[in-house]
């Protein structure tokens, strides 16, 4: 039985980061359900990163994660466009007015909106520029917070699924499908299981369910322009961007599902393409790719970092969305202070970390 200070359940980005930053201060241990770390979440993100998704408590961390990411080299500028017809006026101008002096967001007239988005059609009129938008190199990061906590002695136990967590003598003993582990602290970052953990150590779930998004590799006609920023629908029915000469494409759904390997259904594909050649008149001529990731989301839709309020040795790193890659710099930091009951690092002391505590439930 290995026995170390910190069993971290999860090595998407959030394990990978929390370990990271846990292993110079602590024993760590890895344990990750499946064949390979970021298999399910991690691994099939739409890899960009803004400022203004999550909402104003979100925005913290995001931003607070960009100088590390920038100094890292995983972020290539990109700029995004949120874009509205009438319906979606509204909401496009509710987006400016909550990040009105906080983030940079460029009103843009019909004129604009069509000298960047080529095939634009009538009825989209009003657009907002995010010019810090930016793709994010997911399976770089990921594989650079693995190895920052490897070398600082962490190790890595694949195909260990949790099968039951029993907590004795002040200590947690959790058994898995490759072994048992003894440690004194769990992190729970379990992504969509992560309520089905806390059940097996005895702890309260709080109500975090996952979510399918569907995502579409398209060939389209003309080829879009490699310098297209994203371009996101302000009422949150669409979003697509170019990568590799192809068309990602979402229809920004978020299905309740079981948390499993979840696929893409024949119907939300057909249902993004539509969206798509209700904004612009391009050509589809092929559907090369489509696949399918979970987000996971608590009841306020905010992230959980900090321990149960009953059980201090149980500590929560979930609920994280589709934003745990892009704030991952900053949670980590901010999840790792919190467990160590150290001042948090420069980066992230501005940052209350009340509104992530899950003691919010009980309230």
């Amino acid at each position: 039985m290995k026995r170390v200070d910190v069993a971290v359940i999860g090595a998407g980005m959030a394990g990978a980061g929390m370990a990271a930053e846990l292993a110079p201060h602590c024993s760590v241990l890895i344990l990750e359900a499946e064949a390979q770390p970021g298999y399910h979440s991690t691994g099939r993100s739409a890899a960009f990163w803004s400022e203004s998704y999550g909402g104003p408590l979100v925005q913290p961390l995001t931003s607070a994660s960009r100088p590390f990411l920038s100094d890292g080299g995983f972020l290539k500028p990109r700029g995004a466009i949120h874009v509205a017809d009438a319906e979606g006026d509204e909401a496009l101008r509710a987006l400016a007015d909550e990040f009105g002096g906080v983030l940079e967001l460029r009103p843009l007239d019909r004129r604009a909106l069509a000298s960047t988005i080529s095939g634009l059609r009538e009825g989209w009129d009003r657009g907002l520029a995010e010019p810090s938008c930016a793709d994010i190199d997911v399976g770089g990061l990921h594989a650079a917070y693995l190895k920052a906590a490897r070398q600082a002695g962490a190790q890595l136990i694949t195909d260990a699924r949790v099968k039951e967590i029993e907590h004795r003598g002040g200590r947690w003993r959790i058994a898995t499908s490759n072994g048992e582990v003894e440690a004194a602290t769990i992190v729970n970052a379990a992504g969509a299981w992560a309520d089905e953990v806390a059940t097996l150590a005895g702890a309260r779930p709080l109500g975090i369910r996952p979510y399918r998004r569907t995502m579409v590799q398209l060939r389209v006609a003309p080829e879009v322009p490699p310098d297209l920023p994203v371009v996101i629908d302000a009422l949150g029915r669409f979003y697509f961007k170019p990568e590799s000469g192809r068309l990602w494409l979402s229809p920004h759904d978020e299905i309740p599902c079981e948390a499993s390997d979840c696929a893409p259904e024949e119907l939300d594909i057909a249902v993004a393409i539509d969206r798509l050649q209700g904004v612009v008149d391009w050509q589809v001529e092929r559907v090369e790719h489509s696949w399918a990731g979970l987000r996971s989301f608590a009841p306020d839709r905010v992230p959980v970092y900090g321990f149960a309020p009953e059980a201090a040795d149980f500590f929560w790193c979930a609920g994280q969305g589709g934003f745990g890659i892009q704030t991952a710099p900053a949670a980590s930091k901010l999840a790792a202070a919190l467990l160590l009951e150290r001042d948090p690092d420069p980066a992230v002391a501005h940052i209350d970390p009340a509104p992530y505590a899950p003691g919010r439930f009980t309230n």
